[in-house]
């Protein structure tokens, strides 16, 4: 965990707060960022790596893969709740403070992620089993629509100019901790507990783990001051009744360029990790414990490569960084869906590795240019809005579409071409933004 450490860099007074002094440290900020980002990407993130256990339990089938279509489409369902709790939440933090919202959105997520720990299976309720799964998994999704890019506007609000991209992708190595925090909890489940332990009780440990986690994050965020962005426009009472209104009236162009370019950190994500982890079983021939390995080493490289592309976003530039994470992806997608393919520990290692390692470099430099866009009015709702429409057509369905791609053609290489789309589209964005590298942000 972040604490008060000489390594992040800050500036002895950020041009914001002369006239408003800042009252918790930067260390202080990111922490509560990382932490509350942690516990909501464990959360949702834990469905998808028991996803195979989750089909046999919920959605029984004598057709594998129907079950575990049945799973990702749940999966899904959770993405389309993001847009909705992106509006709803990013209405509280654009209108009564970035704290309260994210405060609010772990509560949310521990309660829903407990609740699946605590229900009982199709096989002693039936289909109401599957519906309430569904209903928690729709929560789930309600909650994480306003988790990232509150946190995001949150640290970047508080951040000095010359060093926000470095410190806004710090927020973002939360997500991979909280990924990788449920993918160890994953290996570490299949490796002490054998397949029938697993299905009878031992499935619901990584779920009901989120309460201790998850009351740790709401301490931490309540102990919060708000950012002096926020806190100067609430006292000159310049906030907007109706924020989401106020967004698509004046930034639609900036929404959209919001939309396309987060495409490889959204499908592309969910390809490289929650996805890969179940294509190393299915398609790759691998155990549980490779799978979840070979997912667990990903996402650290992920953790690493984040502030640096953050701090190479700050050196050279947002759209240098954009151009390089989002062309490597387009040329390294299929060969590295081979390598997965191959059956052997070390092609599998390297194949999603190098897939995470290309989402993470355009991730590191993502967030900071959507917060570049955006006027601190409606930078809350528009950073949760513009992602989770993305995260809702190209991320929540991406299990899935994979999944189905590879049953319609026969192709296992089928899903590297969604990888690639992904990619594409991003790189065609970047084109479309102008450089932001050191500008002061966008004020009402």
């Amino acid at each position: 965990m972040i604490g008060d450490s000489p390594v992040i860099p800050v500036a002895d007074e950020p041009a914001h707060t002369q006239s408003h002094p800042k009252k918790q440290s930067t260390a202080t900020v990111i922490r509560a960022a990382v932490v509350g980002t942690v516990v909501e990407y464990y959360d949702f993130g834990i469905y998808g790596y028991m996803a195979t256990t989750i089909a046999a339990l919920f959605f029984v089938s004598d057709n594998p893969t129907a079950g575990l279509l049945g799973t990702f489409a749940t999966f899904a369902v959770a993405f389309f709740l993001r847009v909705p709790g992106g509006i709803f939440f990013g209405h509280i933090g654009d209108k009564y403070g970035r704290k309260n919202a994210l405060s609010w959105t772990i509560l949310l997520m521990v309660v829903a992620t407990a609740g699946i720990g605590l229900l009982p299976s199709y096989f002693t309720l039936g289909l109401w089993a599957t519906a309430i799964l569904v209903l928690a998994r729709c929560l789930q999704g309600f909650a994480a629509g306003g988790e990232l890019g509150g946190a995001n506007a949150f640290v970047s609000e508080s951040a000095p100019a010359r060093w926000r991209g470095m410190q806004t992708s710090m927020v973002n190595t939360g997500t991979y901790l909280g990924s990788l925090a449920a993918s160890l909890v994953a290996l570490a489940l299949t490796s002490v507990f054998d397949d029938e332990t697993v299905l009878a009780w031992a499935w619901r440990i990584p779920f009901l783990l989120s309460i201790v986690i998850g009351v740790i994050g709401v301490w931490i965020r309540t102990q919060l001051e708000d950012t002096p962005e926020f806190e100067e426009l609430a006292e000159s009472g310049e906030t907007k009744k109706l924020p989401i209104r106020e967004l698509l009236a004046t930034s639609r162009s900036s929404v959209v360029k919001i939309i396309f370019l987060g495409a490889l950190i959204t499908g592309g994500y969910y390809i490289a990790s929650v996805y890969a982890a179940t294509y190393l079983k299915t398609t790759g021939g691998h155990t549980s414990q490779v799978a979840f390995l070979s997912t667990s080493l990903a996402l650290v490289l992920g953790v690493i490569t984040l502030p640096l592309a953050g701090w190479a976003s700050d050196r050279w530039g947002r759209k240098p960084v954009l151009f390089t994470g989002s062309f490597a992806a387009i040329v390294l997608g299929v060969p590295m869906f081979m390598m997965m393919a191959g059956g052997s520990i070390w092609q599998a290692v390297v194949g999603q590795s190098v897939l995470f390692i290309c989402v993470s470099v355009v991730n590191g430099a993502s967030y900071v240019r959507y917060v570049e866009m955006l006027k601190t009015s409606v930078r809350y709702t528009g950073l949760a809005f513009g992602n989770n429409v993305t995260n809702m057509v190209l991320g929540g369905t991406a299990p899935f579409i994979a999944t189905y791609l590879i049953a319609l053609t026969g192709n296992p290489l089928a899903p590297a071409g969604y990888f690639v789309l992904t990619a594409v589209l991003t790189f065609v964005t970047v084109f479309f933004v102008t450089e932001t590298k050191g500008c002061e942000l966008k004020t009402d």
